[in-house]
């Protein structure tokens, strides 16, 4: 017998926003988020699927407005992820450029500049001419990574590596990567890779349901993130004492 799955069956989130009724009308995805970065700060964000990790990035980044709080930005702040994000298929590859670069909040004269730059490091040559919507995906992803990775901003947000192309356009993206990283004067990176976050980072913040457990120095933020993964155990979301 086949039977229906009634709302009272699952488990409650206390992250759930319900109405005077009882349905469901949102998601808290995070609570009591506060830290400072500064210069030469590269921190890793950390925690399970679903912790708030990207959520924060595009908080970050003013994706999303937060319902309460403040966020103060000192510098130009660019994100690695939703690269697409401003792009129009029916435009050119040039005028995607054009429109990519200011929806990045860089001037007609910054983006005309970096224009060859971007052209030869894309390898499109005159399909560059041609509408995005002619482009194989890999070709997209050639552009919007030779775009994104043009300019030189003071914070860089990513969201996992970011990579494109065929393996020998990987190689150069790889490098391009490393360097764009480097140039910035914070980082900020959610990840899933230990490899990845212990070369690129100094400091790690620890979310769960959306909460801060622990921020402070990688190694020792790290080391403790690992032990409560491998016992499976859950730990009381608390502002850590290493700020």
């Amino acid at each position: 017998m086949g039977g229906r799955l009634k709302s009272d069956d699952q488990p409650s989130d206390p992250r759930v926003l319900r109405s005077k009724n009882g349905r469901v009308k949102g998601f808290q995805v995070l609570e009591d988020i506060s830290f400072k970065l500064e210069e030469g700060d590269r921190l890793a964000l950390i925690g399970r699927n679903g912790s708030g990790k990207s959520t924060l990035l595009r908080v970050l980044h003013s994706v999303f407005t937060p319902d309460s709080g403040t966020i103060e930005t000192v510098g130009m702040t660019d994100a690695l992820f939703e690269l697409a994000t401003g792009t129009r298929p029916a435009a050119t590859g040039y005028q995607n450029i054009m429109l990519g670069g200011l929806m990045r909040g860089f001037t007609r004269d910054e983006i005309e500049a970096k224009v060859p730059g971007i052209a030869e490091f894309s390898e499109l040559g005159d399909f560059l001419h041609l509408p995005m919507s002619t482009y194989s995906a890999g070709m997209r992803m050639r552009l919007l990574f030779s775009l994104a990775t043009a300019f030189d901003p003071e914070i860089v947000l990513l969201d996992e590596w970011v990579s494109a192309g065929d393996a020998q356009f990987r190689a150069k993206a790889a490098e391009r990567m490393t360097s764009h990283v480097e140039k910035a004067g914070i980082l900020v990176i959610a990840s899933h890779s230990a490899r990845l976050i212990k070369r690129n980072c100094n400091k790690a913040l620890w979310l769960e349901q959306g909460k801060i457990v622990r921020m402070g120095d990688l190694d020792s933020v790290f080391e403790e993130f690992n032990a409560v993964i491998q016992q499976g155990s859950k730990p009381m979301p608390e502002f850590g004492a290493d700020f």
